[in-house]
């Protein structure tokens, strides 16, 4: 669970220049209740009172060097010179130390904390994204890191200077009248002590709430992701309606619940704040006309105390403010303290420059089983050999287990029990991330990033010179349809590739797998969403490749596996049937049923 000594350690790093910025504000603000003390000591001149012993001093000593007599007009010119120091003098030089330094460190800590999180998301494990959607992550990070972001300069730069101004009026009335110093700070104790334990309670409430808004924005990211299903199903209305009372739920809690308890939290403050300054007004005016203290003392205690009390307010304001954001960069610090993957690779510059791994492309999954859910296996004890080279076709119904066993070949997971080797070594003992570049996988649904073709190109191997990419092209027919767009290979794709047909996009996902120059490439399910003229273009790109390297082919359309040395029939989670195309044919069993279904257009079951 995150604490509040989590939140601070946001800012370890820059602890040093933090402590000199915080506590040079502090003076700075203490330097504030000069004037008004000084004032007091000018109307004790002017009234012909004595003035406080340090100021007699001071004038003594200007007098002494100066060989003036100590007249009102000397004393008045040393108040008035203390008064031009701590103002006029100290202008331009509070903002460089005060305000500059709060805001680097905060926007220095937002940029590292940036790095931080970027390496995370690139580390968590691919689980970990089935459960949470891109926009539920997003809107967590985001709230997060903003939030400390301007949380920092109004606890650093005001909150802390502010208590440090109280605890300097705290000291001056203790010097003029111990009674009303007294007086003074349990009031002061009180209301902060009240304010925090209904600030812990408010703060609770705003993380339930926190909850509630990030799934609010989840289901808006599912919306916007998702918005071709919405409108071919026509139920945009439905949508509306269901955020609608999400929006609803949210106004209530947060105005009836949460709203409501700051504002009866202010309106006791400010009831026990008006009522302390109108005792320490009396219990000054009681002191004066006893002649305990001087009138000059009078106004002092009685402006002091006044802005102290005008600093709760905005104290508790900012305390306020920090309890709204509490929850979320509490949720962002619970983000980041999430477990790396196992399969986290380094994510240290040049660490994959020289990649030491080359294989042959031998492929042995021994006594393999796994299940997401350990009491429900998806696979159980696979068995099977991959010859270097050789072009290996998994086919089955939908959920006997292709899929899976891919996922374990890239050690996105790793089995319950067996092993799998490439080339006699336990894929389970390289370094992951070496060991993938190794590999290369076309998808059903090709990922393309928002940028130029030749960017998602090569964004596996940016090195690569461009006539490399070209021949890669050539061999995944990409160059049929490059010339057609506006600008060749630096037209921008659009976000999710957009801009491009499926086929054309299954084709730039071929050519960035070849890119690579795998040594296992995997197409998973690579055409089974497009339509027949598509369809045969990935195959005839495909085609080309088999025999090239070792070759592993997921498919549903069993058109698409007729060429593979060898054809794997998974059922059940199990190994049911292997052999080429025509021995499977010939052997009558499940493939043939498949292969039945499929010619006389029937869905697969």
């Amino acid at each position: 669970m995150t604490s509040l000594r989590n939140i601070l350690g946001y800012y370890r790093k820059y602890r040093a220049i933090a402590f000199f910025s915080i506590v040079a504000s502090s003076l700075f603000e203490i330097i504030d209740l000069v004037v008004p003390y000084i004032i007091g000591q000018i109307l004790n001149v002017l009234s012909y009172q004595p003035v406080d012993k340090p100021i007699q001093v001071i004038t003594t000593q200007i007098a002494d060097l100066t060989n003036l007599e100590e007249e009102r007009f000397l004393s008045l010119g040393v108040l008035l010179g203390i008064i031009f120091v701590t103002t006029v003098i100290r202008a331009p030089i509070q903002p460089w130390i005060g305000s500059w330094f709060h805001w680097e460190i905060s926007l220095r800590a937002r940029r590292d904390h940036l790095r931080k999180v970027i390496a995370k998301i690139l580390t968590l494990p691919l689980g970990y994204y089935d459960e949470n959607n891109p926009g539920r992550i997003a809107g967590r990070i985001t709230r997060g890191i903003e939030n400390h972001t301007w949380t920092y300069p109004e606890i650093a730069g005001q909150l802390l200077p502010k208590l440090a101004r109280i605890l300097g009026i705290f000291a001056i009335i203790w010097l003029i009248e111990r009674w009303i110093a007294i007086a003074f700070l349990f009031s002061f104790i009180v209301i902060l002590a009240f304010s925090l334990k209904n600030l812990r309670t408010l703060i609770k409430q705003e993380e339930a709430i926190d909850k509630h808004i990030e799934n609010t924005e989840s289901r808006t990211s599912e919306i916007i992701t998702n918005i071709k299903t919405v409108k071919a199903f026509a139920t945009e209305a439905q949508e509306l309606a269901r955020q609608k009372q999400r929006f609803a739920r949210e106004y209530k809690v947060i105005t009836f619940r949460i709203h409501k308890g700051y504002v009866v939290l202010q309106t006791w403050e400010r009831t026990m704040i008006q009522a302390c300054v109108f005792l320490i007004l009396l219990f000054t005016l009681v002191a004066t006309v006893r002649g305990t203290i001087s009138l000059g003392h009078f106004i002092t205690t009685l402006t002091i105390s006044s802005m102290a009390y005008a600093e709760l307010e905005p104290i508790t304001q900012l305390a306020e403010v920090f309890a709204r954001r509490y929850a979320s960069m509490q949720r962002l610090h619970e983000f980041m303290e999430l477990p790396r993957g196992k399969d986290a690779a380094s994510l240290a510059p040049k660490y994959l420059a020289n990649n030491p791994y080359k294989f042959t492309g031998k492929l042995e999954f021994q006594h393999l089983t796994f299940g997401y859910d350990a009491s429900r296996p998806i696979l159980q004890d696979i068995n099977l050999l991959v010859q270097p080279y050789q072009t290996v076709a998994l086919v089955g119904r939908s959920g006997s287990g292709k899929s899976t066993l891919v996922k374990l070949l890239f050690r996105y997971f790793e089995p319950d029990r067996g092993k799998i080797l490439v080339d006699g070594e336990d894929i389970g003992t390289l370094d992951i991330a070496r060991y993938r570049r190794r590999l290369a996988i076309v998808h059903q649904d090709v990922d393309i990033f928002n940028g130029t073709v030749l960017d998602n190109l090569t964004y596996g191997n940016p090195q690569i010179s461009l006539s490399k990419v070209k021949e890669a092209c050539d061999i995944a027919r990409v160059e049929e349809f490059i010339h057609e767009l506006p600008k060749g290979y630096k037209t921008v794709v659009g976000e999710r590739g957009v801009r491009l047909s499926g086929g054309q996009r299954q084709r730039l996902g071929i050519a960035r797998a070849l890119i690579v120059d795998p040594d296992i490439l995997v197409f998973d399910e690579a055409t089974s969403s497009l339509d027949y003229e598509s369809e045969r273009s990935i195959q005839l790109a495909m085609r080309s490749i088999l025999g090239t390297r070792t070759t592993i082919i997921i498919a549903h359309r069993l058109s698409t596996v007729r060429e593979a040395d060898r054809i794997v029939v998974l059922d059940g989670g199990r190994i049911v049937e292997v052999g080429s195309h025509q021995e499977l044919l010939d052997r009558g069993g499940i493939y043939h049923r498949l292969h039945s279904l499929q010619e006389t257009g029937e869905l697969l079951a």
